[in-house]
């Protein structure tokens, strides 16, 4: 061990994770876990010793470095670079020396043996660099959330993982590492894939909804039970039991399932609404009763946000929304993560204080091979395409063909019903949500009643109102275009501390993966000055209006 040469290292460190530093100062350097050779090129190089003594050396006893050199020349596009497992850092060093490289991850366990690293070769060049991380000890959760949070497509390009062999096939935590981070990439594959395709609808319905929003809202007390309408093929069967317990439930409907309740003679209390696409505004072509409020993202199409004044706008996941949440006016937080609008509903009603929810129509299937309950807007939508080459039946077959994860089943216990790898992932969401929530839910499927969750129907008794208006809306929008004119670059993201201009480049990440998606692999600040000059030609849109 070499004190002086773990000092260095840890004030290296010490600059860009001080958390890590200040628990690796206190680590044990001895233990023997490594052994250290000489390559033939003078580096030192760390060999993993095993119960008997063996030693495995973690890189090339030749040229590690030109080894590591060789590994990270495979890269393309990939910004963000994983490794498991430190061992010389020699691959990690030669992919920080790449201008495409914005984050370098190594996920490593054992503090101690992180530590002896560190006594023994130096990392300082690694450790400085604000690119670079090290996870120790990480559960799968630590490294999902990590990922989740750090990871974004449209400024750090693909990703790319690297094990380090001798390292991970003597640690059986690493391949559950492996499958934490594969699950975080596919949860972000998804998101980005939508934020790719509504990017910059969300950020002009935004914007447009902002002066909408800056009227009076209604305070809404709490709430003891609560009915949420989905709009599955099951809300036929469901009308008279909704109908018969009308007045014991405060009643929530999907947006979706609007018409069909209005078509029967069911009037909602509230109609939920998560939708960006302007497709939405056929769930509202029949006039809203006076006394339904409107809950909507603010993401919302503005075409369907004016239908009423009975209207109360809510924060979803867009950076955006929270930043106008900040700063502009204080709006409720909805959680919309489950990624449909019967999982927002749940929210609402869990947000109201909801001792007990009950579910209709909440199929998340294709029971019999029916897509929506009659009265839903797919029905007027496919006629207005039939023919006589294309009839209406011929419609309906094609919209539920249409997903090649389109999979029959066929249980014991209950009709046999068509499933999608999207239905699939909205059930389990909203049911994870159900259980997590300690609240009484039952659900009402093709198959009969179920309870997804027995839990206390304790309220809480929280009172769902806004914040003041800071300042008029147009106001705001001029001083937030002024504020991304003063933005030079996406330097700000890659800083380790927040930073108010990394807080404006975060709203406008969504935005960022529709020009990328578009735009295709451009240099990185073509790429930028493409997004600001979107963004403010859409403001200015606004304000010039």
């Amino acid at each position: 061990m070499d004190k002086q040469c773990f000092e260095r290292n840890l004030l290296a460190l010490s600059s860009t994770d001080p958390t890590l530093c200040s628990r690796l100062s206190s680590a044990v350097t001895t233990r023997g876990i490594y052994r250290f050779l000489e390559s033939r090129t003078g580096e030192v190089i760390p060999a993993l010793l095993d119960p008997t003594g063996q030693a495995y050396p973690l890189h090339s006893t030749v040229d590690p470095r030109r080894e590591g050199e060789r590994l990270v020349s495979t890269l393309h596009e990939e910004g963000y670079v994983i490794f498991l497992g430190l061992g010389g850092a020699f691959a990690a060093e030669a992919a920080l020396e790449r201008e495409e490289t914005k984050k370098v991850l190594v996920i490593e366990y054992d503090r101690n043996g992180i530590a002896e690293l560190l006594s023994n070769r130096d990392y300082i060049s690694v450790l400085k660099d604000p690119r670079f991380r090290i996870l120790p000890d990480p559960s799968e959760d630590d490294i999902e959330k990590y990922l989740l949070e750090t990871y974004i497509p449209a400024v750090d390009g693909g990703i790319r993982v690297f094990p380090l062999r001798i390292r991970t096939d003597k640690e059986e935590r690493f391949t559950a590492a492996g499958d934490a981070i594969k699950r975080s990439i596919d949860a972000v594959s998804r998101d980005y894939s939508v934020q790719a395709y509504f990017g910059k609808r969300w950020f002009s319905n935004i914007i447009r909804n902002l002066p909408l929003a800056e009227g009076p809202f209604p305070v809404l007390p709490p709430l003891r039970r609560a009915a949420i309408c989905a709009a599955g093929p099951s809300l036929d069967e469901q009308i008279p039991r909704i109908k018969k317990n009308r007045d014991s439930h405060f009643l929530i409907a999907a947006d979706t399932s609007l018409a069909a309740l209005l078509h029967a003679g069911i009037e909602p209390d509230g109609v939920v609404s998560i939708d960006c696409q302007h497709i939405s505004y056929r769930h509202f072509f029949q006039a809203l009763p006076a006394k339904t409020m409107l809950f909507l993202d603010l993401a919302s199409p503005p075409p369907v946000s004016a239908r009423t004044e009975n209207r109360f706008f809510f924060c979803g996941g867009h950076p955006l929304t929270r930043y106008i949440s900040r700063k502009w006016r204080a709006l409720p937080v909805l959680d919309t993560s489950g990624a449909n609008v019967s999982y927002a509903a749940f929210s609402l009603a869990e947000i109201l204080g909801a001792g007990e929810i009950i579910l209709y129509g909440a199929d998340f299937s294709y029971p019999l091979g029916q897509t929506y309950a009659r009265g839903t807007y797919i029905y007027p939508y496919f006629e207005c395409f039939q023919f006589r080459h294309a009839p209406l039946e011929a419609q309906h077959s094609a919209f539920l063909y249409r997903d090649p994860s389109l999979q029959k089943e066929s249980p014991p216990d209950r009709p046999w019903y068509y499933e999608t790898q999207s239905l699939r992932f909205y059930r389990e969401r909203l049911y994870r949500k159900a259980a997590s929530s300690g609240l009484r839910v039952e659900t009402l499927g093709p198959w009969g009643a179920r309870l997804l969750c027995n839990g206390s129907s304790a309220r809480n008794l929280s009172i769902l109102s806004t914040g003041p208006v800071r300042q008029g809306a147009m106001d705001f929008l001029r001083s937030y275009k002024k504020s991304l004119e003063s933005l030079q670059s996406f330097d700000p993201l890659e800083q380790p501390e927040p930073t108010e201009e990394a807080e404006l480049l975060t709203t406008l990440l969504p935005l960022a993966a529709f020009i990328r998606k578009k735009s295709g692999a451009i240099n990185k600040q073509v790429f930028f000055e493409s997004l600001k000059s979107c963004c403010l030609e859409e403001l200015s849109k606004i304000i010039h209006s």
